[in-house]
């Protein structure tokens, strides 16, 4: 696809991650080789800079300055972190890099400690990922042998080394405090800000934490040089965004584009359009913590201001399409569902707030819900946002919010007229007979779990609305089409 760009995917599928060798074979480690000998700490972090690489892992800071303020910061010993706990529902770019193409982590780890004095490098990944974890071992090995990685590395007299340290699979310790805390052998739960862990962080030494996509971009950088990386993009947002493409669409997969790309390009250039020649309906970005894009959206340029404009936001690159069929008040119950479920419980307003959020979408999906309820969505989704001690916890009411701004109208009809459009939600769905259709044949009767249909034989049928459990098998056994959902 030309609209496509391999940068953080470039080795991807293309060298075999166990063999060093291959790595090497496509300027693998060049860069390292080039810092170490070429350049200084501080002209290296300009190059960063200047090539306007943001973090990938949601929060879109400035890389070069990140690591800028991690050298300001005098300490006899430093760390380098790299975030591989991606958590998201539907992600798995940073697992894929991993599972690629490790060396190029490594590599960007090694040059990070360079530039921010650290010697002690930790990838903080998920246990659940054994593939991605087993192939880390046997890249850090291999680099050891090669003395990529160790004491003098490449005769600089630059020391620097890795471990891995395992996660239990806490969508929270996504944070960078929690993370943190999850490796010192503490309950993931994260800190006030500041102190930034770029000042004091892990063991209480100062610590820079990049993600996976972000450190696979570093060596790219180096070697192409900033003008190449700061070409590709738009003005704010520069270089290229892993996507892991999933939902009611025909191409699911990993995408890589440019920044700035549109959404419709995704969908039906990339993506080959919506399954089943269904209408597109919503796009929801940036995980739990993201919001709904809806077809006013298909032709906004997606880079970190526009989708937070939009009421939306990058987050790590999870991009799930939903399409004519789906209910959005049950996508927001979905996502509310997960945050309430993985939050920590450090703060009342996440812990709580969100509870109290899941409660009254549970009510408006059974049929229970007021129009007064949607302003008590409203009201608690902002006061969580403004009080929640971490980013997750703060961008957790992004769904609710978001369906509710751009599909107030299934949410009236949820509540005013007891409906669901999409017939997800069971309690507001209605198995009628059309007594045109009906023959009597007892088909329906015979099927029925709780005997909520009656009819003599050869006569019209009738649903017991009060005994009903809406499972379907009526429909499912009718061959005359007389069964419908209201």
């Amino acid at each position: 696809m030309t609209s496509q760009i391999r940068i953080a995917l470039r080795n991807c599928g293309i060298i075999d991650p166990e063999q060093i060798e291959d790595y090497i074979a496509r300027d693998g480690y060049i860069a390292l080789a080039k810092v170490l000998t070429e350049l200084s700490p501080e002209t290296t972090i300009d190059i960063i800079k200047k090539s306007g690489l943001r973090g990938r892992g949601g929060g879109g800071f400035s890389t070069g300055l990140k690591w800028e303020i991690t050298r300001k910061v005098q300490a006899a010993q430093k760390y380098v972190v790299c975030n591989a706990d991606e958590g998201d529902p539907g992600a798995f770019m940073d697992r894929s890099i991993l599972e690629g193409d490790p060396h190029s982590v490594l590599e960007a780890m090694a040059i990070n400690g360079y530039c921010t004095g650290g010697s002690k490098g930790l990838v903080y990944i998920r246990a659940e990922y054994p593939l991605a974890v087993e192939r880390l071992k046997i890249a850090i090995k291999q680099a050891k042998e090669y003395g990529f990685l160790g004491e003098n590395i490449l005769g600089a007299g630059f020391n620097f080394d890795i471990e891995i340290r395992f996660g239990a699979g806490a969508f929270v310790c996504g944070e960078e405090t929690a993370l943190i805390h999850s490796m010192e052998g503490l309950r993931g739960e994260p800190t006030v800000k500041p102190p930034f862990p770029s000042e004091e962080g892990y063991l209480r030494k100062p610590t820079n934490v990049n993600n996976v996509e972000t450190y696979a971009n570093i060596p790219v950088i180096l070697n192409k040089g900033w003008e190449w990386f700061s070409s590709i993009g738009t003005e704010k947002s520069k270089g290229t965004k892993v996507f892991a493409l999933a939902g009611k669409i025909n191409k699911v997969g990993l995408i890589e584009i440019p920044m700035g790309t549109t959404l419709r390009e995704v969908i039906y250039e990339i993506g080959g359009g919506i399954q089943n020649g269904k209408e597109f309906k919503a796009a929801q970005t940036g995980g739990p913590s993201g919001g709904c894009l809806t077809k006013r959206h298909l032709d906004i340029p997606i880079d970190y201001d526009n989708l937070i404009a939009a009421g939306s936001m990058m987050g790590s690159g999870g991009l799930i399409v939903m399409d004519e069929d789906d209910c959005m008040v049950s996508i927001a119950k979905f996502y509310l569902k997960f945050t309430v479920e993985e939050s920590c419980g450090k703060c009342s307003p996440c812990r709580i707030g969100n509870k109290r959020l899941l409660e009254l979408l549970e009510k408006i999906v059974q049929g229970n819900g007021t129009m007064e309820d949607l302003d008590k969505l409203r009201n608690l989704s902002t006061v969580i946002k403004d009080t929640s001690l971490c980013g997750l916890g703060q961008s957790s009411p992004n769904p609710v919010l978001s369906t509710i701004e751009n599909f107030y109208d299934e949410y009236s009809e949820h509540i005013n007229k007891k409906k669901c459009r999409s017939g997800v939600c069971k309690a507001l769905m209605q198995y009628l007979i059309i007594p045109d259709n009906c023959i009597g044949c007892t088909l329906c009767a015979r099927n029925c779990p709780v005997n909520a249909i009656t009819g003599e034989r050869k006569q019209a049928h009738l649903i017991d609305q009060e005994k009903c459990i809406k499972c379907g098998a009526c429909m499912e056994k009718c061959k005359f089409n007389a069964i419908i959902i209201n």
